[in-house]
């Protein structure tokens, strides 16, 4: 405390937060409902309580004061007074330290205590007077980088190939990084790590919550972790249990570095926000943060019981974005990490939350309009999650213009097709970026963010060796994760070594890939599914940081890596649906620019579509969406090899997921030997 006044000064009510400024530091805090916010300074480890000042200044909803010599890396915390009422949605305890929602840095290894409960957990209407300072998270004051961002990658939608992976996992038991940084996010940004997505041809990397988070009381009971991450203590915070620590950066800077290396790569980084719940649970959670700042104006509670929360996340709390004060501090949050993390997009965990008003999702709610006006995030790729768990949570299709979303629809039609379940009308629907969805919407095709496999459920390896899910080691008695309703064991469920099974689980896998990979629409490539991850089939691993989740190089399918990466360079070469919606209608010469097919060679229609069984059916493209031939897309679900009637001309062969090498010399001009249950790809040579 050398050089810092114990004395506040008023300061300003802005920004919110705390501010590094000439001659000391200015806090500002929102509460609408407190009768007084004190600043509490600690020692530079947060475990001696210095000082507990009130913040002199009160500028309508906004505590504000500047403590004069103080600078950055100073330790605080923060405590509310005002009315003890649970009743009423009130749930103010000075005797708890609170975290400021604004931390840049948080100081502290949260542990479960019952001194971090506002209320007697015995008797929920009785107030707990224990002091829970020494045990508390804390802020750490930081001053912004003032660093220049570089050039971003910027590339074009249509050209976009998203990664979806974990920091941990992916890098954890890879043999090319160093083993310090393995792990980390200085393991991401490492060579090998690099080259891999290079090699792939991955332009972003979907980045699982990289924003600071909490393992449930009821996870670390049973010796388990929330490692997915979807549980925020800090929306501004980068988690700190993703830095190595062995380059001598805090986690801020190692995170910024990282990005700076995927771009200078030609890779964006997109990050998972999870604005919807918080870490501070349902009514009887713990009292961390925002509950004991301002419960009614952060939570959302059941209208007429202010005492009970909405529960649209699932997860016990849900945030409410009605307010103007809760919605810049999720704004402020999104510039911060554009601005001073560089990132270059967000996908916005159960987002309808973000835009539910008083009678449920409004694609004109504020959130979006913030959102469209803002400059600094004019540029930056918005992804949504378009589903939550309150009523009408299934949104689809129903965002603003200019949002991608996860399509789901994408998911299980393209299952069930390869499955034998999918009419071909549905395949048609999904393979044209869910025209039925988007295209009435008046949104662009690369808005359907496509995927077969992602986080969430089985793995793509997964899904072609289980019928059932085996979540056993959830501890939740296997009741938890996703119905299996959509996988295919070929027989035989889990590991084998019957070649026949194994060529055929690796058969779909490769079908599966290049259904997502040429369809049109912007792919979503879950992390190690073009390697055979598996995940000894848990579809719900999300408690699991261990050698279920991550990645396991020693045993990457070096094969399907290869084909895969071949897939990538293929839709970057030809992109063949391309980014505009197709018409089917004849241009001034007379020709169709997409035209499907039976695989007798004659052009589907009526009945054709709505046979309830999956039939092989083709696409004929006249024009790709890159410049070039004219190309035939053909997939058979069907359990017998077919010979593929072919539209007049000569044909040559690029793609084969019957065939793992690359490419023949195979060329005809009169049927195609497609194969059972493969894709493939033809064009007219030139």
């Amino acid at each position: 405390m050398g050089g810092v006044s114990l004395e506040l000064l008023e300061g300003r009510p802005w920004p919110i937060g705390a501010s590094v400024e000439p001659g000391g530091i200015n806090f500002a805090v929102f509460s609408d409902h407190a009768q007084a916010i004190e600043l509490c300074v600690f020692d530079d480890r947060g475990e001696h309580e210095l000082a507990c000042l009130p913040l002199p200044g009160h500028s309508g909803d906004v505590w504000h004061g500047v403590l004069p010599g103080a600078g950055p890396g100073l330790v605080y915390g923060l405590r509310a007074h005002g009315p003890w009422r649970p009743q009423d949605g009130l749930r103010f305890n000075p005797h708890k330290l609170l975290l400021d929602p604004y931390a840049r840095d948080i100081v502290g290894r949260f542990e479960w205590r019952d001194e971090h409960f506002d209320a007697d957990r015995a008797n929920p209407h009785r107030i707990d007077t224990r002091d829970n300072a020494r045990h508390a998270l804390k802020a750490r004051v930081v001053a912004a980088s003032g660093a220049a961002a570089g050039p971003r990658p910027a590339t074009p939608l249509a050209d976009t190939v998203l990664y979806e992976l974990h920091v941990k996992g992916f890098t954890q038991l890879h043999p090319g990084v160093a083993e310090p940084l393995r792990g980390t996010y200085a393991g991401l940004a490492s060579d090998a790590a690099v080259a891999h997505l290079q090699c792939l041809g991955i332009t972003a990397v979907s980045l699982l919550p990289v924003q600071q988070h909490l393992d449930e009381q009821r996870l670390v009971a049973r010796g388990l972790t929330n490692y997915w991450g979807y549980n925020a203590i800090g929306f501004f915070a980068v988690e700190p249990r993703y830095a190595s620590g062995a380059l001598g950066l805090s986690p801020r800077d190692e995170f910024r570095a990282m990005v700076a290396r995927l771009h200078a790569a030609g890779i964006e980084v997109i990050v998972d926000v999870v604005f919807n719940h918080t870490a501070e649970s349902d009514e009887v959670g713990p009292t961390l943060s925002w509950r004991g700042l301002d419960n009614p104006s952060y939570y959302r509670s059941v209208p007429g019981h202010p005492d009970r929360y909405e529960n649209f996340s699932g997860c016990g709390n849900t945030v409410d974005l009605r307010h103007p004060r809760v919605l810049q501090m999720v704004m402020d949050s999104l510039r911060y990490w554009v601005r001073e993390l560089h990132v270059d997009g967000f996908r916005f965990d159960l987002a309808p939350v973000l835009g539910r008003g008083d009678h449920g999702f409004e694609r004109g709610a504020p959130f979006f309009h913030a959102v469209a006006q803002d400059p600094l995030l004019a540029g930056v790729k918005l992804i949504a999650e378009p589903w939550d768990v309150g009523p009408g949570g299934w949104r689809l299709a129903d965002f603003p213009r200019g949002w991608l979303e996860w399509n789901d629809r994408f998911r299980d039609g393209m299952r069930s097709f390869w499955l034998g379940h999918t009419a071909r009308g549905e395949f048609a629907q999904r393979l044209c970026a869910s025209s039925d969805l988007f295209h009435t919407r008046h949104r662009a095709p690369v808005e359907s963010v496509n995927f077969i496999s992602a986080h969430d459920g089985f793995s793509l390896r997964d899904l072609v060796s289980h019928e059932h899910k085996h979540n056993h080691p959830n501890g939740e008695g296997n009741r938890d994760g996703q119905h299996a309703n959509h996988s295919w064991n070929a027989g035989v469920e889990g590991e084998t070594d019957d070649p026949g099974v194994l060529a055929l689980r690796a058969r779909l896998q490769r079908a599966l890939l290049a259904t997502l990979l040429l369809a049109q629409g912007t792919p979503l490539l879950a992390a190690g599914a073009e390697l055979g991850h598996g995940q000894r089939g848990n579809n719900n691993p999300y408690c699991h940081d261990n050698e279920i989740t991550w990645i396991n190089w020693s045993r990457a399918d070096a094969a399907l890596l290869d084909f895969t990466a071949r897939l990538v360079a293929q839709r970057r070469e030809r992109l063949p649906l391309g980014a505009r919606w197709y018409t089917g209608r004849p241009d001034a010469q007379g020709v169709e620019d997409l035209v499907w097919l039976r695989d007798d060679g004659e052009r589907a229609c009526g009945d054709d579509w709505a046979s309830p069984a999956a039939r092989a059916i083709g696409a004929l493209i006249a024009s790709p969406g890159r410049a070039g031939a004219p190309l035939l897309l053909l997939a058979n679900p069907q359990a017998d090899d077919i010979a593929f009637a072919l539209p007049a001309g000569e044909w040559r062969m690029l793609i084969d997921t019957a065939r793992p090498e690359p490419a023949s010399a195979w060329r005809g001009t009169s049927s195609y030997p497609l194969a059972a249950r493969s894709l493939a790809l033809l064009e007219t040579p030139p």
